[in-house]
């Protein structure tokens, strides 16, 4: 009888593992297409946060530079189960591998202003209209001066936003000009 017992309850066990078993394939197959759902999701949102980032800034390259310019591009790479993003520079469909000693520092500096430009444009919730820059166009050159500073005029009145900009170029004092310390 205890044997029996014993019998009855093991094949009462090998049922309830068969069906843990199933019930197990089944939320791993449903994890499996919740995953395929979120990447699918996460890859249409890194589309158009890279339209809508990369055609600012390459907007904003080609204002300055005009025809000059390079184009800007944001490549996602999957690592280690994560989405790197890496900030890449074009001319002519070609990849620049060193960017800072291949388009100068001037192009990364306009590039670093429409990021932070597009950076507060597309903040959620939406923050005041505001952008605060502390040299932003130190390494630019002098012949491209003239036109960033009708870029930052241009973007401030189209879209709205306010920028404070602290700089010891006298080519881009716009509005209204606070000059602090020193004798200039």
């Amino acid at each position: 009888n205890r044997l029996l017992g014993e019998y009855h309850h093991a094949q009462a066990r090998v049922v309830e593992e068969q069906q843990a078993l199933v019930d197990a394939r089944q939320l791993a197959a449903d994890c499996e297409t919740a995953q395929q759902i979120v990447q699918h999701v996460a890859q249409s949102v890194q589309q158009k946060a890279h339209h809508r980032i990369a055609s600012g800034v390459t907007r904003c390259l080609e204002a300055v530079f005009a025809e000059e310019s390079y184009q800007f591009h944001i490549r996602f790479d999957r690592k280690r189960g994560k989405t790197e993003a890496k900030l890449v520079f074009l001319r002519d469909g070609n990849e620049l591998e060193e960017p800072t000693e291949e388009a100068g520092g001037g192009c990364i500096d306009v590039a670093a202003m429409a990021l932070r430009l597009a950076c507060l444009m597309l903040s959620q919730p939406q923050r005041r209209r505001l952008l605060v820059l502390d040299e932003p166009f130190k390494y630019l050159s002098q012949e491209y001066r003239p036109v960033a500073r009708e870029l930052l005029k241009t973007l401030a009145r189209e879209m709205g936003i306010q920028i404070i900009m602290v700089s010891h170029s006298a080519e881009f004092r716009i509005g209204k000009v606070v000059q602090l310390g020193g004798s200039e």
